[in-house]
């Protein structure tokens, strides 16, 4: 049994938690860079809690230069045991309107100037991604909203494109017709990546903004309506938050899906090849199996 810890990675329009007891923004140093900002921790509901606001205080950062790997790694470091990442997103699906939630379950990644792994040249390891979020956390987030009164839709697939500018209506008209999306954003990807690398249970809610651009009666996407729904969807965002505590407990047995042990098998570099300070960085995400062996 393994002390649960909850962490949130906010989005657009989310850069706290309310209601915290023993709140304290804390500096958090990783060998993997900066992360984004100080995380946020404290107890709720009788829960460690710990917030890292994905675009930092003020949103300095964009999708594309978010430090995705030290962000990771940081809420890894001091304890984290559940990734709730709450991202806004376009949707591409008439009855996903703008102000619901989406239960986003499967991603087609489209960036491609992001590091995308932890693993490289001196310890290289393959994680399974086929299911990249946790059926377990997906389902108490789902229940969270639910319980808070906010219209969720359980199952989607997130396209995850580069950014920053939103999509052309081609592109639009592609994602949705041709390859079956239901979401789009700029943030989950490499994030779902590297949290199964680090043996995280991870759940990624879609809080729809637009309908991108494909839609006959929306036309392009307009960031002045975007912004207004989403510090809506930032109010229902916190309450969902808010429910999770008495849904996940303060402890919590392994993950029943094997997010936890996703490096079981996935670490291919023979031990006496492995590079010692590649190894040292791992120290957090992998230390479980390198700990051993390295």
């Amino acid at each position: 049994m393994t002390e649960t810890m909850i962490g949130v990675i906010g989005g657009s329009g989310i850069y706290d938690i309310d209601g915290l007891e023993g709140a304290e923004w804390r500096e958090v140093s990783s060998p993997w860079g900066t992360p984004s900002d100080q995380v946020l921790t404290g107890t709720l509901g009788g829960v460690k809690m710990a917030f890292l606001p994905r675009h930092g205080r003020g949103h300095v950062h964009s999708p594309t230069t978010v430090p995705y790997r030290a962000n990771i790694d940081a809420l890894k470091r001091i304890g984290v045991t559940d990734v709730i990442s709450v991202s806004a997103c376009g949707s591409f699906r008439e009855e996903y309107a703008p102000g619901h939630f989406v239960v986003v379950d499967q991603f087609i990644d489209r960036t491609f100037a992001r590091e995308k792994s932890f693993f490289g040249t001196g310890c290289v390891a393959h994680v399974s991604v086929a299911h990249p979020t946790c059926p377990r956390l997906s389902e108490a987030c789902y229940t969270a909203a639910k319980d808070a009164g906010v219209t969720i839709h359980k199952g989607g697939t997130y396209l995850a494109m580069e950014g920053p500018q939103f999509s052309t209506l081609a592109e639009s008209k592609l994602y949705r017709e041709v390859w079956g999306c239901d979401v789009i954003g700029m943030t989950n990807m490499p994030e779902a990546k590297l949290a199964r690398e680090a043996e995280l249970c991870y759940a990624s809610i879609a809080m729809v903004t637009d309908y991108d651009s494909w839609h006959p009666d929306h036309g392009e996407v307009d960031i002045n309506d975007i912004i207004a729904t989403l510090m809506g969807n930032a109010d229902k965002g916190r309450a969902m938050v808010r429910g999770l505590p008495a849904l996940l407990g303060a402890v919590r047995a392994s993950c029943p899906h094997g997010c936890d042990r996703a490096l079981d098998y996935a670490i291919l570099t023979a031990p006496e090849k492995r590079d010692p300070a590649l190894v040292a960085r791992l120290d957090a995400v992998a230390g479980r199996v390198l700990g051993a062996a390295g």
